[in-house]
């Protein structure tokens, strides 16, 4: 036994011994029966919340009105809610009224199936009013009752399915996904927040590239992530991507996922979504002129949009904005390969553009040319700071501007590959520099 588990079987003896029922509830319950290590634990009871904030001293209220409490133990947070029904749901997300009521009225008012299930941890038994244990075994994600009611309930469940359907490797009952089909317009009004959320955790574990075929299957892709579903039927060259078009290629890439960095997922999912706006044919040859460039500029969009921090905009948009760059690898100068590896997202980029090259012609070279390169870089400083600034150049009478930077940024190259020793190496061959440059 798991010390978080320990810890949630603690607060389920502490609640029994108040007199209360209390049973592990939810995803852990699924995760113990599939005998996978669960990544949190939820503790269902009969006790009010106020009940739960006597019992423990260190409670927090995050929806105190619903009935849910987190109880913190050791820094570990469980979340600890009673069993309740609820009214309708007029938001798509809330419901209006909360009831305090049975295990079995609890367990019906759940999203699905597989999640509907209780466990005793005292007496080591399962509780399930909803046939969740038999779906576990058919591997089927199956809403609890009408499906199309848990849908308007929270319309984010239309997400949810795919994606546990996703991570877990289960199919989704037929009628579930009828229902997921004629409501996926229903997406709209969940927040695009819940929606990066959902995307986040469905890209970055197990099946994504699977995901992305259920997304699309369903019409919800087109809904949330229309310039992805529009990668679909464009051509690429044969003998650089014999597999397919551009949304076969991009699938492929995220099979190889193994639960990534939100960076790389997102980084696979976008990296070509510049290819369908820069499509052209010349000469019966494929184009995709600055799609990289495009790219970049429509990942921000996308994840601006989506709610993402600027640091994994950035990132995600790095990793777009580059992949085509490992191709002139071989003929960067020293100083520009230097700069190009020292990058704090190299190692994302590098990894993306691996399972680029898996995912089309194959081939390694560049790859591995770059590691042996990371290790012969291994001993020196690739972010030394610079001999040269802008305030030097400024003194020299060089005003901010195009000339001030391509000078810095050749000074920093001929740094980095030995050229450039000292302050005043780099201050003289300045001078000369900006003659030259004034004499043009």
């Amino acid at each position: 036994m798991t010390q978080p588990e320990k810890m949630a079987v603690h607060i389920v003896k502490t609640l029994k011994k108040a007199g209360f029922l209390a049973y592990f509830a939810g995803g852990c319950v699924r995760d113990l029966i599939m005998r996978k290590k669960p990544k949190d634990y939820d503790i269902a009871t009969t006790a009010a919340p106020d009940e739960v904030e006597k019992l423990f001293s260190k409670c927090v209220p995050v929806g105190k009105q619903f009935g849910v409490m987190i109880v913190i133990l050791e820094d570990v947070h469980f979340e600890v809610a009673a069993f309740r029904s609820e009214g309708s749901y007029r938001d798509g997300r809330h419901p209006e009224q909360v009831t305090f009521t049975t295990p079995e009225e609890d367990a019906k008012r759940r999203d699905f199936t597989v999640n509907g299930i209780f466990y005793d941890p005292l007496k080591r038994q399962i509780i399930d009013f909803v046939g969740g244990r038999e779906d576990i075994r058919r591997k089927e994600i199956r809403t609890i009752g009408d499906p199309e009611a848990r849908f308007h309930e929270d319309r984010l469940r239309l997400l949810r399915a795919i994606r546990f359907s996703t991570n877990l490797g289960f199919k989704i009952e037929a009628e579930t996904w009828l229902a997921i089909k004629r409501l996926r317009k229903e997406i709209h009004s969940v927040s695009q927040e819940r929606v990066r959320d959902e995307l986040v955790k469905m890209f970055t574990r197990p099946n994504a590239g699977h995901g992305l075929v259920l997304l699309s299957e369903s019409g919800l892709l087109a809904e949330i992530l229309p310039e992805i579903e529009a990668m679909k039927e464009i051509k690429q060259p044969p003998e650089f991507h014999p597999e397919g078009d551009v949304f076969v290629h991009t699938k492929m890439l995220l099979d190889q996922l193994k639960e990534p960095s939100s960076i790389l997922a997102f980084g696979a999912l976008f990296h070509d979504v510049g290819k369908p706006s820069t499509y052209s044919e010349e000469g019966g040859r494929i184009r995709f002129y600055n799609h990289a460039h495009i790219g970049a500029e429509m990942t921000q969009e996308i994840l601006t949009r989506l709610r993402f921090s600027n640091k994994e905009i950035d990132r995600v948009v790095s990793c777009v904005e580059n992949h085509m760059k490992f191709a002139n690898v071989k003929e960067m100068r020293l100083g520009k390969l230097k700069q190009f590896v020292a990058r704090d997202n190299f190692q994302t980029e590098l990894e993306l553009h691996r399972i680029d090259c898996l995912a089309c012609h194959g081939q390694l070279e560049l790859y591995h040319f770059l590691k042996h390169k990371l290790k012969e870089f291994k001993k020196e400083e690739l972010k030394p700071s610079r001999l040269l600034t802008g305030d030097d150049l400024i003194r020299l009478g060089i005003t901010p501007g195009p000339v001030m930077k391509e000078i810095l940024g050749e000074a920093y190259a001929l740094q980095l590959e030995g050229k450039l020793k000292s302050k005043s190496d780099a201050f003289n061959w300045a001078k000369k520099q900006y003659a030259n440059k004034e004499t043009r």
